[in-house]
């Protein structure tokens, strides 16, 4: 198909009601015509996270809200769209469900062809949305469900070199922000708070670098921030701001240390693999952490691969990434009709079994 493709995303996997138009002609770069994101941090401040049946209930109340703003951004209708791209999964099933019976509805009622999305494959995707990247390159994972490393070969072939064990992250982040009475989400918080902190006070534990392979942990490592906090509690009585902040810049030291050895390890695997490579991308909303993206960088250099980490904008949930992602798998001739499921869980790599860990957002993908 040779022609251009002007897809509607929709996005509802987490606490980010979204929707996107994405046009892409064949020998051009693709373009963003709009991207609308409805976040909720409001609705879930009070709770130190996301509640299942507070984001389902307001994605079902703004993701048409979302379309109206997107396709009026793009300065286009229902009527101009080639396809309608929604997540189907991985993700909490009552948002996840929300959009994909929204997207039927438009998809049926316009008489246009439904493209189910793995959420995944959408932070996958990215690097050729925003750089162009071609195929094959390795790509990390880093978001705050999932955490995985993957060589991305085509649209629809992933495979999955390693993963978490048990929290993702993104979610590290988030209990430490709750742990040490930051603000959600975490991430951002405990990125603040760690430019003033001593990232050598506390000696943290680096999971896993004393075993080989790319597989990652990172509960551990909150655990040893919970007893820090309870020690310097018992003695002072309470933490001070410098304590707060010594235990971020601890803790996201070590988080930079891991992610940078593995991708080390990554790298050598994805060259045993004996594939050149056009890249080393990261995506996903980990990936806006400016001390991550610093060390991944270099760890690029120094194998010698271009880096490439999308935007900020679009290292968050976006349907922007959907939409492109949705693109992709229309013009391999990809068609999901009315029974298409809404799925809680759904590997990139399904030639390999899921990996199961604990956390606060369930088995990972």
């Amino acid at each position: 198909m040779g022609r251009c493709l002007t897809i509607l995303g929709l996005e509802s996997s987490c606490d980010d009601t979204a929707a996107a138009v994405v046009r892409h002609c064949t020998g051009a770069a693709p373009e963003i015509l709009s991207n609308i994101v409805a976040a909720q941090t409001d609705l879930h401040a009070a709770f130190g996270g996301v509640v299942p049946e507070i984001a389902a209930r307001a994605h079902a109340e703004k993701l048409d809200l979302c379309v109206e703003a997107a396709l009026e951004g793009a300065g286009l209708g229902l009527r101009d769209m080639d396809a309608i791209a929604v997540t189907a999964g991985p993700g909490l099933i009552g948002g996840v469900l929300a959009g994909v019976m929204c997207a039927k509805g438009l998809a049926a009622g316009a008489g246009l062809p439904l493209v189910g999305v793995n959420h995944l494959a959408g932070h996958a995707l990215t690097p050729r949305l925003t750089d162009g990247l071609e195929f094959p390159y390795l790509m990390l994972l880093v978001s705050g469900g999932h955490c995985q490393f993957v060589i991305v070969r085509g649209a629809e072939d992933f495979t999955r070199l390693g993963t978490t064990i048990d929290d993702a992250p993104g979610e590290a982040f988030d209990k430490t922000a709750k742990l040490l009475g930051l603000p959600q989400p975490g991430g951002p918080s405990v990125e603040v708070e760690a430019q003033a902190g001593d990232p050598a006070r506390f000696r943290f534990p680096r999971p896993l670098l004393d075993r080989p392979g790319c597989d990652l942990s990172f509960s551990g490592l909150k655990t040893a921030l919970l007893r820090a906090r309870d020690a310097l509690v018992a003695e002072k009585g309470g933490l001070t701001q410098a304590d707060r902040a010594d235990l971020c810049a601890c803790f996201q030291a070590a988080v930079v240390d891991v992610l940078a050895e593995k991708s080390r390890r990554a790298i050598a695997v994805f060259r045993a693999e004996g594939l050149a490579g056009t890249g080393f991308a990261v995506a996903g909303g980990v990936a806006a952490n400016r001390a991550i993206r610093a060390r991944l960088e270099a760890v690029a250099n120094e194998a010698g691969l271009p880096f490439v980490a999308p935007p900020l904008a679009l290292c968050t949930d976006n349907a922007a990434m959907i939409a492109w992602a949705g693109l992709e798998r229309f013009r391999l001739g990809a068609r999901d009709g009315m029974a298409l499921a809404a799925r809680p869980r759904w590997p990139l790599d399904t030639a390999n079994p899921a990996s199961y860990g604990g956390g606060r957002k369930g088995a990972k993908a």
